[in-house]
């Protein structure tokens, strides 16, 4: 018992953060914490925060990820995404531990069609993106054994997400309008916690997979083709859906603060090649959240 590798999960109460409380806790001894005992818009806290649980492995699932809201509060979103990421990246150069953290596509322009490999240039469209990329870039500078995964499109059966959305207004609405110039693969948060899991404890015993990986879903499909599948899923579901027509828009028919790139696909051959996992078509994953959410 006494050799039992000891995590610190921070941002336990995210969506993400929910789901590797259960995947962590089958590869070793995980201390979570969350907001009110970690607090990330702190990044001067962390130090002593990380000293005193003395962890192997830091998993750090707290994000700043208000898209919209970033754009007016630029200083939180850079001091949780960017600082606190650098913060929590000094603790582990210095005492050995691996670093996971998880980041975003929108790190990229999102331009073309082309799914995204972890070497292409960066250049993000909003001050979201530019954080998470600036907290990537911390953790890289800092020489620690890290694993860095960009996911996209990331739900769970817990908490809000897109989908639910969607269930909920085709049960209030006759129609709905929803965006199908933005490309991506939703991507279950249990099945990235579940492959965090296991890529940390390849990491820990063969250091040199250490780095940046492409983390999603396979497949791929619009806002649109998304809420369609839900709206049918959840028909087939016993679901007393009222919307029978979904009409496809353009993104500027909903005006955000923040630009979203229209290409959020991301290539996984990096990942798959280095840890043998598989990367689920997205459907599977939304037909079992929205089976675990049914009434």
């Amino acid at each position: 018992m006494h050799n039992m590798t000891r995590i610190l999960l921070l941002g336990k109460d995210g969506q993400l953060g929910w789901e590797l409380q259960r995947s962590l806790a089958a590869i070793g001894s995980v201390t979570a914490l969350g907001r009110s005992e970690a607090d990330l818009s702190q990044p001067s806290t962390l130090a002593a925060l990380v000293a005193k649980h003395a962890p192997q492995v830091i998993v750090n699932a707290a994000a700043y990820t208000a898209v919209d809201a970033a754009e007016s509060d630029a200083h939180t979103a850079h001091s949780v995404n960017a600082l606190a990421p650098a913060a929590l990246a000094q603790c582990a150069a210095s005492s050995g531990a691996l670093l996971v953290h998880y980041s975003t596509d929108y790190v990229f322009s999102g331009d073309g069609q082309v799914p995204w490999i972890e070497s292409d240039a960066t250049a993000p469209l909003n001050v979201y993106g530019a954080s998470k990329l600036a907290g990537e870039q911390a953790i890289q500078a800092s020489a620690c054994h890290h694993l860095i995964f960009r996911t996209s499109w990331v739900y769970a059966a817990r908490g809000g997400n897109f989908a639910k959305t969607m269930l909920r207004l085709a049960q209030e609405r006759d129609t709905l309008s929803v965006v199908s110039d933005q490309h991506g693969a939703p991507t279950g948060a249990d099945w990235l916690a579940d492959m965090s899991a296991h890529a940390i404890t390849q990491t820990l015993h063969t250091p040199s997979k250490s780095g940046l990986y492409h983390a999603a879903a396979s497949g791929e499909t619009s806002w649109h083709g998304y809420a369609s599948f839900v709206v049918q899923e959840a028909h087939q579901l016993g679901y007393p859906i009222k919307a029978s027509t979904l009409h496809p828009v353009g993104s500027m028919a909903f005006p955000n603060p923040a630009q979203r790139p229209s290409n959020s696909r991301l290539s996984t051959q990096t990942l798959r090649h280095a840890f043998g996992v598989q990367c689920p078509p997205w459907q599977h994953g939304v037909a079992r959240m929205l089976a675990e959410i049914s009434p």
